[in-house]
């Protein structure tokens, strides 16, 4: 008798990835998870722990002495497996070079052989030096030169969109591409320098808030439930086959008024410091001063996903429901 199919998730026990594994399990399927827990963390599966339908392989992908089998009796795989966070971006270049190469190639041409669906995350980091109102999918795409780290991690979730495209083309496998636009909620931590969850630990705890830059750099924000469901109905969609999409909020907002937002929601008597860029990431870095998404291509597809309003991110995100860094 045929062994059930099942759905893979790499990176299943990190942020994102823990969200959507428990989507799968409510939707009836059965998971199994992939991650090295090098970012990831298995109280982020507690709510799911001891489900029949969920399966946790501690490893890396290139690792994995069963990948082959394991992707052979997989209906589709969501590879969210990444270095996450620009601490870790700047701090270690070669770790996160190393990551989004290398385990991205093992699981495509993994999943080449059996031509299994994959959905692969990649991230806003990939529009670059851009100065765009809002960016869209079909926009050209300006990266900085190789002595700054940051651009180093967006030419590598780039290549990893190359790569997934050249198994599209040349190996007959079907590929979603969706690209993550700061998507925020429980679980997520500020230890690699996630902004949300960095800002409310410091009014929690009655810190200066730190906002690096001038803090007029602006950003749109994704709340995670929402996320999840664009990558599930992408992935249950046979016109995304093929496609590049966003996945994010587009309402904007400054870093200085965000800070002042968190600590009024908490009714923090924390104080905002602004902090020069070099002092916390050294004098190579570089940063943009918007980062919008077009989502037009996405709504016309799937229909309006992205629906949570800052103004309710920010309350969720200030209230207990949020995990503590």
């Amino acid at each position: 008798m045929p062994t059930a199919k099942h759905i893979i998730v790499t990176g299943g026990a990190g942020f994102i990835g823990s969200h959507l594994v428990e989507r799968l399990l409510r939707d009836g399927k059965s998971v199994v998870v992939i991650d090295d827990l090098s970012t990831g963390a298995l109280k982020n599966l507690a709510g799911v722990k001891g489900s029949k339908d969920l399966r946790i392989i501690k490893s890396t992908i290139s690792g994995c002495a069963e990948l082959g089998k394991v992707v052979d009796r997989a209906e589709s795989i969501y590879h969210l497996a990444a270095a996450v966070g620009v601490e870790l971006v700047i701090k270690e270049p070669v770790r996160t070079l190393q990551t989004n190469l290398h385990e991205t190639e093992a699981i495509l041409e993994a999943a080449s052989r059996s031509k299994v669906p994959i959905l692969l995350t990649s991230s806003s980091e990939v529009y670059g030096r851009s100065q765009k109102e809002s960016f869209s999918e079909e926009d050209d795409l300006i990266i900085g030169p190789p002595t700054h780290p940051r651009w180093g991690y967006a030419c590598s979730k780039l290549m990893d969109e190359f790569l997934a495209m050249a198994y599209a083309k040349e190996r007959g496998l079907p590929i979603i591409i969706a690209r993550l636009f700061n998507t925020v909620g429980p679980r997520q931590t500020g230890r690699y320098g996630m902004v949300l969850p960095r800002f409310i630990e410091a009014a929690r705890t009655g810190k200066p808030v730190q906002v690096f830059g001038d803090g007029r750099q602006t950003r749109c924000f994704c709340y995670v439930t929402d996320a999840v469901e664009a990558l599930v109905r992408l992935q249950n969609c046979s016109d995304a086959v093929g496609q590049i999409f966003n996945v994010g909020g587009t309402e904007e907002i400054s870093m200085f008024a965000l800070a002042e937002t968190v600590i009024r929601g908490l009714g923090s008597k924390s104080k905002i410091e602004a902090v020069p860029y070099e002092k916390i990431y050294g004098p190579d870095f570089e940063d943009m001063q918007r980062r919008k998404p077009d989502v037009r291509k996405l709504k016309q597809l799937i229909g309006s996903v992205c629906a949570t309003t800052l103004a309710k991110i920010v309350q969720l995100a200030t209230s207990d429901k949020f995990h503590r860094v």
